[in-house]
């Protein structure tokens, strides 16, 4: 049975999971496996550990005792949240979790007092574009100047009932 359970990023099973996601992405990236050494120095470079408390929320789908995927939110303002990490594992993808992961941080978002959520993606990560884009994210003018980011997209959010 599929669950959505809030864990603490910085812990060793959230990290296996983030691992994976960072494994796909770098290689995503540059055409090949990605190394053990640049995944490790990812997740360094780029925490996930405000993804928790006052500042965030990481939410990790199960099955069981199996981590199917995970996806954050990082709040920017009171009124703002970031969707960030989000992944799925080759072997559960087309099944719809992605879009119920999505809909998971945007309702616990919402608890938070998120109005809006945003994201940026990178160009070649097509298939995440056409899932935030099922999902109800738009484009929007580039709010940052991350690194890898091709595309802003946002989303208003309805208020918690």
């Amino acid at each position: 049975m599929l669950i959505f359970v809030r864990a603490d990023p910085t812990t060793e099973s959230p990290r296996r999971i983030l691992r994976r996601y960072y494994d796909d992405i770098i290689g995503r990236y540059h055409g090949r496996p990605a190394t053990a050494a640049e995944i490790e120095e990812t997740l360094v470079d780029e925490p996930s550990d405000d993804l928790q408390g006052e500042t965030g929320a990481f939410i990790v789908a199960r099955d069981g005792e199996r981590v199917l995927g995970c996806a954050g939110v990082r709040y920017v303002d009171h009124e703002v949240g970031e969707l960030t990490r989000v992944f799925i594992t080759a072997e559960a993808r087309g099944r719809g979790l992605g879009a119920d992961l999505i809909g998971e941080v945007e309702r616990v978002a919402a608890q938070h007092g998120v109005r809006r959520m945003r994201l940026d993606v990178r160009g070649d990560l097509v298939e995440a574009q056409r899932l935030y884009r099922r999902a109800g994210y738009r484009e929007v003018p580039a709010f940052s100047d991350a690194r890898y980011a091709d595309l802003w997209m946002a989303k208003e959010l309805d208020a918690p009932r």
